[in-house]
């Protein structure tokens, strides 16, 4: 268990390092304070994973730092029910001249391991990492990927009771890293708390029970990974232009939020007999219709549909800007954009449709409109051949006998 109260971090930021000299010598104010942390609380019980979401300079780092005791906190508490690990920068805690195995004992020590408790592990922790005979190499000469193997290996196997993750993970291989994916939710499953920082919004969803927003070192806010997910989107959005967002919530699944200077007025779905439906059979034709009103003449107009699946994962998701169809409407202009897919190949599941009207290829440059999950819709199974998983690739299956 994991529970944080009121912490707060300042830093002092000056222009020049003499200016901290200056400041001593002279007893005048050399510096500016800098508020990385502005009186943030959260708990994360046993077997439950909190994601850590936001802008760079939001204060995540900063707080992963705090909870793993490489800085203090100016003020709040911190209470751990045993020992936590995790990995932050690359390198934090090893020393580039000594060996990985050398590193081995030095990381795991600074860890609040034993030397035997090391020993004991030894072979689970290098045997995971698979660097192989690069474990009697000095790790000045490994790539970031190897010293993400070998950082995420001493951690995980160091017996913790809470593991944080910040964006280290993300410099490894695919293979490497879907492993240390399996064994995070193993991790978890058994009673681990876990911290998870990360720009990648799909893993945030598929690993955390619930999620931290984090802006200029304060909470804006916590809750389901959708919800927060949108919410970060939004602001992103507000920031991307500097300009007033309008925000609506029409009920608890859908949210919007844009300048409105083009509106969506509706959406709607429809089959192979041109119907509106909210069920389709995978592979048969499938129609989007975005239906928009401008209340501003626009002269470049994107507008993009995005597929997730029942997890909150993204499925699908593309705009008339990456498909290199230019848009504009004229103020009161109405039109309706469509997408029309002659095979609909998504396996059987449910899934949400969201719509967004924007300027240039993202949201984030200036939002129009996103109204997020506008509609649910299931694909049920064809008839030509079965398959599971999100895509109906349609193989065809040759033998060569010799």
């Amino acid at each position: 268990m994991i529970k944080v109260e009121h912490i707060s971090k300042e830093f002092k930021l000056y222009q020049n390092p003499a200016d901290r000299l200056k400041e001593i010598v002279f007893r005048r104010t050399m510096h500016r304070k800098f508020f990385a942390l502005k009186d943030v609380s959260f708990e994360v019980e046993e077997g439950q994973s909190l994601g850590v979401v936001g802008q760079n300079g939001a204060g995540k780092s900063t707080l992963l730092k705090i909870l793993t005791g490489v800085l203090l906190a100016d003020s709040g508490s911190i209470h751990v029910g045993g020992r936590i690990t995790g990995i932050l920068e690359l390198g934090t805690g090893f020393n580039l001249e000594f060996t990985g195995l050398q590193n081995i004992f030095l990381n795991g020590t600074l860890l609040g391991v034993s030397k035997k408790e090391i020993e004991e592990r030894l072979d689970a922790i290098i045997g995971f990492s698979e660097l192989g005979a690069f474990i009697h190499e000095p790790i000045k000469i490994y790539s970031s990927g190897m010293v993400m193997r070998l950082a995420f290996s001493v951690a995980i196997h160091a017996d913790p009771k809470a593991f944080v993750v910040d964006e280290a993970l993300s410099v490894g291989d695919a293979y490497f890293q879907q492993k240390c994916i399996r064994k995070i939710k193993e991790f978890k499953n058994n009673g681990g708390s876990i911290i998870f920082v990360s720009h990648d919004m799909n893993a945030v969803k598929v690993l955390c029970d619930r999620v931290l927003l984090l802006d200029q070192g304060s909470k804006i806010e916590e809750g389901s990974p959708d919800k927060i997910i949108n919410t970060y989107n939004f602001l992103l959005a507000k920031k991307g232009k500097g300009e007033e967002i309008h925000l609506r919530e029409s009920s608890d699944a859908e949210k919007s939020y844009g300048n409105l200077k083009v509106e969506i007025i509706d959406a709607k779905m429809l089959n192979t007999n041109d119907q509106d439906s909210d069920v389709f059979v995978s592979g048969e034709k499938c129609t989007v219709e975005i239906a928009l009103k401008a209340n501003e003449t626009v002269d470049d107009m994107t507008v993009g549909i995005l597929i997730r699946d029942r997890f909150g994962q993204d499925v699908f998701g593309t705009n008339t800007h990456h498909l290199k169809v230019p848009l504009s409407l004229k103020s009161g202009e109405c039109c309706v954009v469509k997408y029309v897919m002659d095979e609909f190949n998504l396996g059987a599941g449910k899934y949400t449709l969201s719509p967004a009207v924007h300027k240039n290829d993202t949201h984030i440059d200036e939002c129009y409109q996103w109204v997020d999950v506008i509609k649910t819709f299931e694909v049920i199974e064809g008839n030509d051949f079965r398959f599971i998983g999100f895509s109906r690739l349609k193989p065809q299956v040759q033998l060569e006998i010799h």
